[in-house]
């Protein structure tokens, strides 16, 4: 695993997940990757004083470690865009497999919403409620600080808990972790991702393994088969028979269907099972 130093923004790698040292991980959304610091980026000498300092991105990099040395005294902090070597799909599998548990172990979770307004109370049409990857992040970290797009603190899980549930539509002991996963119907964990997108097909099943506390193979370019493993595999580790409940969409498709779901989308009206 590999970490950024809060005080000198240098990555440093950490084999043993064992001893790894108390770190703050970031949620956020992706822009283009263009605008993104990659590891690659981030490998450059003096690389505060290198283009990659300029970029959106860095900028997201920079604040998620001064407000983690600042606030919590982490030396230590995550982010996904700089601290995975994606040219190597080896790496970028073991990633995406423990992502839930890093998320898990973090000692604090930087929830930045870039299309919150300052002057806006309400955060419901945030770009950030809608994609995949962002729903594990919500729910894996023990705790959760929210910022808008200028960086200042709005609020934490439990002081918005019962606005994120709303727009969520997760219940509310599952956020303050009163209730763990393995206690929440199959269904009802896929009704949470029923209106999140992803970027690529394949991630709309990759994001949510470790929901399930599912390990697979990435196989970019498998399409839709993705998410028919991600269901093999939970029927191989729960005799919860509520992953069968999905209702396909009207003109979804052809007139006779297998038994597993298509996407999250068919199981929108399971949340309350």
């Amino acid at each position: 695993m590999r970490l950024i130093n809060t005080e000198t923004l240098l990555l440093e790698s950490f084999p043993d997940l064992r001893r790894t040292p108390p770190y703050a991980v970031l949620s956020h959304t992706w822009g283009c990757d263009a605008d993104e610091a990659s590891l690659q980026e981030m490998m450059v000498p003096s690389v505060l004083d290198s283009p990659t300092a300029a970029k959106p991105g860095f900028e997201k990099i920079r604040k998620t470690c001064q407000i983690a040395l600042e606030t919590r005294g982490l030396k230590y902090a995550w982010v996904d865009t700089c601290c995975i070597d994606k040219t190597s799909s080896a790496e970028l599998s073991e990633a995406i497999n423990s992502m839930f548990k890093w998320y898990q172990q973090a000692a604090i979770c930087l929830a930045f919403l870039e299309d919150w307004e300052p002057e806006q109370p309400a955060f419901d049409h945030c770009r950030w409620w809608r994609r995949g990857w962002t729903l594990q992040e919500l729910i894996a970290p023990r705790d959760v600080l929210f910022f808008d797009k200028t960086w200042a603190k709005r609020g934490d899980l439990a002081s918005l808990c019962e606005k994120i549930s709303k727009v969520s539509r997760i219940k509310e002991d599952v956020l303050t972790k009163e209730r763990t996963l393995s206690h929440v119907p199959v269904a009802v964990r896929m009704s949470w991702a029923s209106h999140r997108e992803t970027s690529r097909e394949e991630d709309i099943a990759y994001c949510l393994m470790g929901i399930f506390d599912i390990n697979m193979a990435m196989l970019y370019g498998e399409g839709s088969k993705a998410f028919l493993r991600l269901q093999e595999e939970i029927i191989k580790t729960t005799p919860d028979v509520s992953l069968f409940a999905w209702v396909a969409k009207e003109n979804a498709g052809p007139a006779f269907m297998g038994i597993l779901a298509s996407s999250p989308a068919e199981f929108s009206h399971c949340s309350d099972i």
